[in-house]
């Protein structure tokens, strides 16, 4: 994640909003034990980063602090904390580095959703994986009109629609510094009519919503260039890292189960 883009984003905020606290708030959390705090708060200092708040556990699990921080989304690359965040409800993904460096802009956070079982329920992918494509292409129109449930990170979406609309109301949506993109391998023909529908009956919007209809998603994200690219499945996973894309692993709905067996 950029942390370059996010202290722009609220650099702008500042500036439009000078008595507004509604910003992005970075907050370290470590299961290290306080002792190792001033060769990080070392480290933040020489790479000229703006993160104020820290948890340092000692050992212990920070997932439990969660709550008590207001956390809207939990990276980490332990996938075992992770996914104790999101059986407690929290936004949370495995974060993935990229295996080559891409440049990225500082003046624009770019984020990078999957649809199912990340922005919106497992629901559908539940009847790919147990009925087939065909038998899911019917249940999608049949259900165009039915909004799909939410997700994990539905909020984590919704917080980044609440910042940008603070900049459509300052007459600022083309120069706006936060861009969302929807990346799925559904179809649009046949079953992408749910998806716009379902989030316009939840009042959010998406900057750019890219149906794939099965194709490769990395060849998509290079093009888009996201600080982070959320998806449920590591197939998608490891193929925007190889290209250079940082992704994160959102170990949500029937696409585990499937995983875990193979």
């Amino acid at each position: 994640f950029t942390l370059q883009a996010l202290e722009h984003v609220n650099a702008r905020l500042l500036e439009l909003y000078p008595d507004d606290e509604e910003r992005f708030d970075i907050v370290l959390m470590t299961n290290n034990h306080a002792q190792v705090g001033v060769r990080l708060i070392n480290s933040i200092n020489h790479y000229g980063l703006t993160i104020e708040r820290f948890c340092m556990t000692g050992g212990e699990s920070p997932i439990g602090y969660l709550t008590a921080y207001l956390t809207n989304l939990y990276l980490s690359a332990d996938s075992d904390k992770v996914q104790e965040a999101i059986e407690a409800g929290i936004a949370s993904a495995t974060m993935f580095t990229a295996n080559k460096d891409v440049a990225y802009s500082d003046t624009q956070l770019r984020v990078a959703f999957d649809g199912d079982a990340v922005i919106f329920s497992d629901e559908s992918e539940q009847i790919v994986k147990e009925q087939g494509l065909d038998r899911f292409f019917e249940h999608e129109q049949l259900n165009e009109n039915k909004p799909l449930a939410q997700g994990p990170l539905k909020g984590f979406l919704e917080d980044l629609g609440k910042l940008q609309k603070k900049f459509y109301a300052k007459n600022e949506r083309l120069n706006c510094p936060i861009r969302t993109y929807l990346v799925t391998a559904r179809s649009a023909a046949s079953s992408g009519a749910r998806v716009l529908k379902t989030l316009r009956s939840w009042g959010l919007e998406i900057d750019e919503a890219l149906f794939l209809a099965g194709a490769p998603k990395g060849p998509i994200l290079v093009k888009i260039r996201p600080h982070i690219f959320f998806d449920d499945q590591m197939f998608h996973i490891k193929g925007a890292q190889k290209l250079g894309t940082i992704a994160a692993h959102v170990p949500y709905g029937v696409a585990q189960k499937y995983h875990k067996s193979t």
